[in-house]
């Protein structure tokens, strides 16, 4: 009889954990429709553009960051990497080993977003850390297996989103405006030294 009872309280207390988790499943397909429908919002928000208002560069380039990290988002979400980590992993894909550090630098991103950034994808599985043989107190970070399986996947998401990104745009044309916004960058870099 003892046992019969243990049973059922298991039984239901997996019920209840697939209950939970099918709602979490839900909820996260709720929000990601909404993100999606808000993205087209934008869309059609940026086409009818007042000519006589004032018009940023900075406007268009929050749109069109919002809308690509809504678009990668949805499609790494099976491997569970976010849209704040994947430049972490690609970069460490294409010169490892590399230091935290360096990472950093690289990608011009502060140090607190990269260390957690880096925490995350370790914790995935996709990234691991070596003391530096040369000097112990900076550790290496390299791709996993995972990692090393994951990044090929990765690119291609982002080349298809690129690809999206210069429908209607000649090569020369994107490599100009590409090279126009790192000038901009540039010139913001050198006011944040002043």
């Amino acid at each position: 009889m003892h046992r019969g009872t243990d049973n059922s309280h298991l039984l239901n207390f997996y019920n209840k954990i697939v209950a939970i988790a099918s709602y979490i499943a839900y909820i996260t397909i709720s929000c990601n429709n909404i993100l999606l429908k808000e993205t087209s919002n934008l869309s059609e928000r940026w086409k009818h553009t007042d000519k006589h208002e004032t018009e940023s560069h900075g406007q268009y380039i929050s749109a069109i960051y919002r809308h690509m990290q809504v678009l990668i988002s949805a499609e790494l979400e099976p491997y569970r990497i976010g849209s704040g980590q994947y430049i972490f992993l690609m970069a460490i894909a294409s010169q490892q080993p590399i230091t935290q550090k360096a990472l950093s630098e690289k990608l011009l991103i502060d140090k607190t977003t990269t260390a957690k950034a880096v925490a995350k994808l370790e914790s995935e599985g996709y990234v691991r850390r070596e003391v530096d043989s040369s000097d112990n107190r900076y550790q290496q970070l390299y791709l996993t297996e995972s990692g090393h399986e994951v990044a090929p996947k990765v690119q291609e998401v982002l080349d298809r989103v690129k690809s999206k990104t210069k429908q209607g745009i000649a090569d020369d044309e994107y490599d100009l405006f590409v090279s126009q916004l790192k000038i901009v960058l540039r010139n913001l870099s050198r006011q944040e030294e002043r």
